[in-house]
């Protein structure tokens, strides 16, 4: 009891601007950010009330004080659900202000920044909104429509090129060619900045005999966005106090729309190369089924998400990352349609220029991976890894008897 009594103590002394509340001092543009949770979480720790919401408050209860590691982890296993902002008795108006979805959105954001390769990038979260991502997507698509030309002549841009493929435009290998270094640097870049993150945090490794458990279940609550359900099944919250699945069907019609299409790429690629089957390939193809399907994910998911990201209510994000948020969206849908557009409009003048925006969208979402929003699911699964193995491990703190 006097343990809970001293951390109540010191979170009201935190709420009203004492110093030393949060532990150590800290370091860095993110500061105030870090202070900001760590303040909030120790209230938390002295309610506990919203400890069956999420994987956040099991994790939080493990702690005592709160690193700038710690919250790290613990703001990247945040899902932004809202449960615990409706649910706490302490949010604004109230003198705590204690609201953990805002303040944990403020410190992932930071935390791409921090850990991001190379460091001098990590601004480029702040920078990579709506506009900037299409801008970029139509810079490409103008760039390559400009080959286009040179290589013939402008009328090749109005012109079917015949009954032949794609590559009629684009050879399959100049494609490959354009691609591939973009993607292993994007590749690169999220798995070093993973690695920074998971040695920064790491809470060690599971017990003997625990690791596949700890693995599997993460790979489980990450496929089924299990926080995204408000702790209890009805979902989570999105602009009111109602509960809604909207946003996790939406989040699971945008993340497996593009598991599907790289899954339709990467067979289409052993295709090519394996068996020398050349695109175009028929409807009831495996590449072309998976690749339909996903675009019609990856126009119904990001439809929605943007629908609902408009709603939102505004004590759970930040305004700031609106458009970051947005752009990753928007250019999602650009992809998704440019992507059905293709083939429905393959025997067409259209062609030409449908092919230079599909490639130009890809290429910029590819191109920005490691640096918008797209690197939240890569981090929130780290954290989700990181809670399998933590939640198998004794807790290291002795309160009273225990």
């Amino acid at each position: 009891m006097r343990q809970l009594e001293a951390l109540v103590a010191q979170a009201q002394a935190a709420a009203d601007g004492l110093p030393g509340a949060s532990g150590e001092g800290r370091r860095g543009p993110a500061a105030a950010d870090v202070d900001e949770v760590a303040r909030q979480l120790q209230i938390c720790n002295a309610c506990r009330y919203c400890e069956g919401f999420c994987a956040v408050f099991p994790a939080m209860t493990r702690r005592l004080a709160f690193s700038p590691a710690d919250v790290h982890y613990l703001a990247n296993l945040c899902h932004n659900c809202g449960a615990c902002l409706h649910a706490c008795q302490y949010a604004p108006p109230h003198e705590f202000a204690v609201n953990v979805p805002q303040a944990m959105a403020r410190v992932r954001v930071r935390t791409y920044e921090h850990f991001a390769w190379p460091e001098a990038f990590g601004s480029a979260y702040r920078r990579n909104g709506a506009v900037l991502a299409l801008a970029l997507a139509a810079g490409l698509a103008l760039f390559l429509a400009l080959a286009v030309a040179l290589k013939g002549s402008a009328a090749a841009l109005f012109t079917h090129p015949g009954a032949v493929s794609f590559y009629a435009l684009f050879p399959h290998n100049l494609m490959v060619w354009m691609f591939a270094p973009v993607f292993a640097f994007a590749l690169l870049a999220l798995g070093l900045g993973v690695a920074r993150f998971w040695r920064e945090v790491t809470p060690g490794a599971a017990p003997p005999g625990q690791q596949g458990a700890a693995v599997a279940e993460a790979v489980h609550d990450v496929l089924r966005l299990k926080y995204l359900d408000g702790g209890h099944g009805e979902g989570c919250h999105n602009e009111s106090d109602a509960w809604t699945q909207a946003r996790r069907r939406f989040h699971h019609l945008t993340f497996y729309g593009f598991v599907l299409c790289f899954a339709a790429t990467s067979i289409a690629t052993v295709y090519h190369y394996g068996f020398g089957w050349v695109a175009p390939y028929a409807w009831t193809s495996l590449p072309k089924v998976l690749g339909t399907v996903g675009g019609l994910g990856l126009l119904a998911g990001p439809a929605g998400l943007w629908w609902l990201h408009r709603r939102r209510h505004a004590q759970h994000g930040v305004a700031a990352q609106r458009p970051m948020d947005l752009g990753f969206i928007a250019l999602l849908f650009v992809v998704g349609l440019s992507g059905l557009a293709l083939p429905l409009w393959r025997d067409t003048a259209a062609l030409p220029l449908l092919l230079c925006a599909h490639l130009g969208a890809v290429m910029a979402f590819v191109a920005t991976m490691p640096y918008g929003k797209f690197a939240h699911g890569v981090y929130r699964s780290a954290a989700l890894l990181k809670w399998a193995i933590e939640k198998r491990q004794p807790s290291r703190l002795t309160l009273g008897s225990e």
